[in-house]
């Protein structure tokens, strides 16, 4: 097992029901669009589409970290819904750790230079605090054979206790001022293009990393002949040790892997979007990730698709606000879970996990 499948030609040579359910993502993003326009009477211009799709964008970007994280557990036969509790880790570590590097450094090498090493060593160890978490669920899963669903919830339990616990003994005082988050980077000449540039090329990098990543792993998973292990021992272990296949050192590397990106994801809070800790800040995010994932079916780009409706739903609600302030905001906030709802009902079709996902494997 040293090749990558022939059938895999093209990039684009998705699962099966794959094709289904991009148009579906299509004709959904559409149809969000289409009720925005109706609700607000027509009155988003030009500036307005462009300032709500860069939002989409950023508001997808912890979306589709835990979508990939889930992708790179679950392809590999193991349910992680600790995915939430990995990412709350990593936010508050992040920004516990830009905080405080921040004030160590800012007065011997200065306000900007203590700025970027703080946030870059906030994402090392956010990232750090993720994989830490990840390595205890694989543990439990793999060494144990605890029930997955278990593990997960006890890790997303153990996070809320943790991260309650370091917020109420340390980071609800009145702080010193932190650096910031990570500024907006435009991609020189790129950001310029008309209507795409301020789109997709001017953004914060944790959301530029996600969209690299969304094409590696894909790339990856379907043309490497690690790719094809990790689908084979979530399809059919037995088949993939006996062709010399080390099944669980494979999972280990794999939810390791996968702790690395629901930590981007969990830093992406403190580093991007606030420069602030709340308990609970990642507000379900995660759990949201998994149904983009079960939307796209286990690949990298459907999930990306499915994040990108629930991110559209999350940006709207501003949108939304501006224009009809009239209406309560409870209202449009709805609409991303709602839509979570109908994904895991199986609106969009029915979605087979890997056969082996979930079962502890023993030779």
């Amino acid at each position: 097992m040293t090749t990558a499948p022939k059938t895999n030609k093209s990039l684009f040579n998705l699962r099966g029901g794959a094709w289904v359910t991009i148009l579906l993502s299509v004709f959904g993003l559409v149809a969000v669009w289409v009720l925005l326009n109706l609700i607000i009477g027509g009155q988003c211009g030009e500036k307005c589409v462009i300032d709500t799709l860069a939002q989409t964008l950023r508001v997808v970007t912890p979306i589709a970290f835990a979508a990939l994280c889930g992708v790179m557990c679950e392809r590999s036969g193991i349910f992680n819904i600790g995915i939430e509790g990995q990412m709350l880790m990593s936010a508050m570590v992040g920004y516990a750790v830009n905080l405080f590097a921040y004030q160590l450094l800012k007065d011997t090498i200065g306000v900007e230079n203590a700025g970027n090493i703080s946030r870059l060593l906030a994402i090392l160890l956010g990232v750090l605090a993720a994989i830490l978490f990840a390595w205890l669920h694989a543990l439990i899963s793999i060494k144990f054979k605890v029930d997955q669903i278990i593990s997960g919830t006890v890790i997303n339990i153990l996070a809320i206790g943790v991260t309650g616990y370091v917020y109420r003994a340390f980071l609800a005082e009145n702080l010193p001022a932190g650096p910031g988050t990570f500024p907006l980077m435009p991609i020189p000449f790129l950001s310029k293009i008309p209507f795409i540039g301020p789109i997709f090329f001017a953004q914060k990098p944790l959301t530029y990393l996600m969209l690299i990543l969304v094409a590696f792993i894909h790339y990856m998973l379907f043309y490497t002949p690690w790719g094809l292990r990790t689908r084979a021992i979530g399809e059919h272990p037995r088949a993939a040790d006996t062709l010399g296949v080390n099944v669980n050192r494979m999972r280990y590397i794999n939810v390791m892997w996968g702790g690395v990106l629901a930590g981007l994801g969990g830093v992406w809070f403190t580093l991007e979007a606030v420069d602030v800790f709340n308990p609970l800040m990642t507000n379900g995010l995660g759990f949201i990730g998994m149904a983009a994932m079960i939307f796209g079916k286990w690949t990298p780009f459907g999930s990306l698709i499915g994040a990108l409706i629930f991110g559209l739903g999350s940006s709207v609600t501003a949108t939304i606000s501006i224009f009809r302030p009239d209406i309560p905001s409870q209202f449009p906030q709805m609409l991303p879970y709602i839509l979570t709802i109908i994904v895991l009902t199986g609106v969009v079709g029915r979605a087979t996990p890997p056969a082996a996902g979930g079962k502890p494997y023993e030779k």
